[in-house]
């Protein structure tokens, strides 16, 4: 459908018919509108969003709504070539004024949208009142810089408040970015602290994977032997986890974008905080803001804030490094 058309449809409006024309009689509910009422609606409609004079403006019938002293009539536009799927607006039972409104469910509570459910997490305790969801690309340098920031300041500023997760959001131009997720992710399956130091250690380090012609056969060699590394520092299953290295099974990292994709992620770094999106490295008096709102909607006192911006810290390193 046209921009035009679209643009009509997004926003919110109560719309008075009366100056177009107050002698007309509404129809009983139910029925047809009258020709002269479907033509005030036409002209309305054709006014406030310049729909092209090929599309015809097909009104339907009243039929009963869930707003008072309004009915719901559906408007179609058509062209010789096009039909558009129905809108739905509300007329006034005395058919003077015409309105749209966009109406969501928000009896959701906003935290539950994504789970934390088997997830390495960082913080208070799956009973913390704040629970952040990060979707993370280990190849992103907005992500490196957004992770800098984030650790240690919220767990230090915000104690047991706040509980930390990372989903997988590997962007296609990032040429390791998958085989990263797919490492980590072995790791985790078997330790929540060797996941976590080796996201950071990547994230530090991200530039200078694949040496300095970022070469992308040298970086996956480079992640494995990191992986493999601090596992070995974790005392895992050190079989199990070469072998899931080995395999490079996307399916889980796959599902985790296609969950992002369906909360409206398309770029890294995207936080979730409480259900509340946060898109990009900004800066932290921003994350600290949405924090404490979220603390408060859960009946909760902020901490102060903090006397300055903090500054990020290098994390250590996975015990050895490859070619040590």
């Amino acid at each position: 459908m046209l921009n035009a058309v679209k643009s009509f449809r997004i926003f919110v409006f109560a719309l008075t018919l009366a100056a177009l024309g107050c002698h007309a009689q509404p129809p009983a509910e139910g029925g047809k509108l009258s020709p002269e009422l479907a033509r005030r609606v036409e002209i309305l409609i054709r006014s406030k969003s310049s729909v092209p004079p090929d599309y015809r403006i097909e009104v339907g019938p009243r039929t009963k709504s869930d707003v008072p002293g309004f009915d719901a009539i559906s408007v179609t536009f058509a062209s010789d070539e096009h039909t558009s799927k129905p809108m739905t607006f509300l007329l006034s039972q005395d058919g003077k004024t015409l309105a749209q409104f966009s109406k969501f469910d928000i009896s959701q509570d906003p935290k539950q949208l994504i789970s934390d459910a088997g997830r390495p997490a960082r913080g208070g305790p799956s009973s913390a009142p704040v629970l952040i969801v990060g979707f993370d690309d280990l190849e992103c340098p907005f992500c490196a810089r957004m992770h800098a920031q984030l650790f240690p300041a919220l767990t230090n500023r915000y104690k047991n408040q706040v509980r930390i997760v990372y989903k997988d959001f590997p962007l296609g131009q990032h040429p390791w970015a998958m085989r990263a997720a797919v490492d980590v992710e072995c790791l985790a399956a078997q330790s929540g602290t060797g996941y976590w130091n080796l996201v950071d250690y990547i994230h530090a380090h991200a530039a200078e994977m694949g040496g300095a012609d970022r070469n992308v056969a040298k970086a996956s060699e480079t992640l494995d032997a990191l992986t493999k590394a601090e596992g070995k520092r974790q005392k895992v299953d050190e079989d199990a986890l070469n072998a899931c290295i080995a395999k490079q099974d996307e399916t889980a990292i796959r599902a985790s974008m296609k969950l992002g994709e369906q909360l409206g992620v398309d770029s890294t770094p995207a936080l979730f905080i409480n259900g509340e999106r946060v898109v990009g490295a900004i800066p932290m008096k921003y994350v600290y803001e949405a924090i404490d709102n979220a603390l408060i909607a859960a009946g909760q006192t902020p901490p102060p804030p903090p006397p300055e911006e903090p500054a990020a810290t290098n994390p250590t390193p996975p015990a050895t490094k490859p070619g040590n």
